[in-house]
């Protein structure tokens, strides 16, 4: 007889951070009595602490699974959607057909245009859960399940240099350097001295094979984002991502017809819909799916999307307790069309004791992740902190 979801139950974690994430908090950014700030440079609110939405799904004869996604802000909504509606109907289907049972979930609310946004983000943290039991019903990895690792080693990129000054931020991304890593990311509404100055500053410590990308955050009109990366383009940019508000497909076609940059784009999609309205029309040569938003299933879909256009897949890596991270590692290492992987070291380093498992990124990679399922799950130390919701 086939085992059977038995239930499932939602949990936020929250970690109090030591450093804020995007670096120390300016005037007019205090936070306010929930611990939520917004930072002046992009106008987006951020927790002073981190925090995910955990689901745990258990079956008949006890395999237990783990899902994670988005819990920063409101996340009684993720939760709510849970408890209230999927849950019910994850109850009783087989979890080794998850992605059968995800696009079930999926149509529950389409003819709302439930589509994005907190009921995906519910919906990727069911799938992942789902994943983890079938690999551990398999005895197995998700890479393996999905067809098996297509690179020995996921080329990782430093994410983030969050210190107050130009020089404190070229001394971070120099210390990474020489742990083996050659590629960054830099946040333009972090620049304090704009983005042409940052890059050429980080070129001129990292040297001329270091590869330097910049994060937009969506924060300017097209004709802005294009005068900002052609003032890039001369220190040799990797990529521009996120350039323009998402909402504005017309404005990234704009932009990523103007310049000759890399554009990135993608972290903030939850289905291949959304990809594919924006690669009908734009110039774009790297996606960077986010599994907090899309679960495993429309991950892998992004991903063979991507490998159909020959267009480049770079992870965006969420963040949160590893439980994300770990799935989005197993399923990029089965695509061709994988190219890199976000780190977010000032994440990933101090929450290491949030997972029981081997997740290892040193000398500028990730190591493959083995089985069974996830290959990692809650410790002790986590399993402590979290409050069912």
């Amino acid at each position: 007889m086939t085992d059977t979801v038995k239930n499932v139950r939602v949990f936020t974690l929250t970690v109090q951070r030591e450093k804020q994430y995007l670096g120390d908090v300016q005037p007019g950014e205090e936070p306010n009595a929930r611990g939520y700030l917004v930072r002046n440079a992009n106008r987006t609110v951020y927790p002073t602490f981190d925090r995910s939405i955990l689901v745990r799904i258990e079956t008949h004869a006890g395999v237990v699974g783990w899902g994670e996604t988005y819990g920063l802000v409101a996340p009684g909504a993720v939760a709510a959607i849970i408890n209230d509606l999927l849950a019910d109907f994850t109850i009783g289907r087989d979890p080794s057909q998850p992605s059968l049972v995800y696009d079930d979930l999926y149509d529950l609310m389409r003819v709302r245009g439930y589509t994005g946004g907190f009921y995906v983000d519910a919906l990727a943290a069911i799938d992942i859960a789902l994943w983890d039991i079938a690999g551990r019903q398999a005895n197995c990895s998700i890479s393996e399940l999905l067809g098996g690792a297509r690179h020995e080693k996921i080329p990782a990129y430093v994410s983030g240099l969050p210190e107050a000054d130009l020089k404190s931020r070229g001394e971070l991304a120099k210390y990474w350097q020489e742990k083996g890593f050659n590629a960054f990311k830099f946040a333009t509404p972090m620049a304090s001295e704009g983005p042409a100055v940052e890059i050429e500053y980080l070129r001129s410590v990292l040297g001329p094979t270091a590869r330097i990308s910049a994060d937009m955050h969506w924060n300017q009109t097209a004709e802005e984002a294009i005068t900002l990366i052609k003032a890039m383009e001369p220190h040799d940019l990797w990529f521009a991502e996120a350039p323009v508000r998402t909402e504005n497909i017309g404005e990234l076609e704009h932009v990523s017809k103007s310049v000759d940059s890399a554009i990135a784009v993608g972290e903030e999609w939850r289905t291949q819909y959304d990809m594919q309205q924006r690669i009908e029309r734009c110039r774009i040569a790297i996606v960077q799916p986010e599994m907090g938003h899309t679960g495993i299933t429309n991950f892998v879909r992004m991903g063979q999307m991507a490998n159909e256009h020959g267009i480049d897949l770079i992870p965006h890596a969420t963040i949160g307790a590893g439980v994300f991270l770990a799935a989005s590692l197993q399923a990029s290492i089965t695509l061709d069309c994988l190219k890199g992987h976000e780190f977010q070291h000032s994440i990933f380093v101090p929450n290491r004791w949030l997972y029981d498992g081997e997740m290892r990124c040193s000398e500028g990679a990730y190591e493959p992740l083995s089985g069974p399922g996830l290959g990692i799950e809650p410790s002790a130390e986590a399993l402590r902190l979290i409050e069912s919701i």
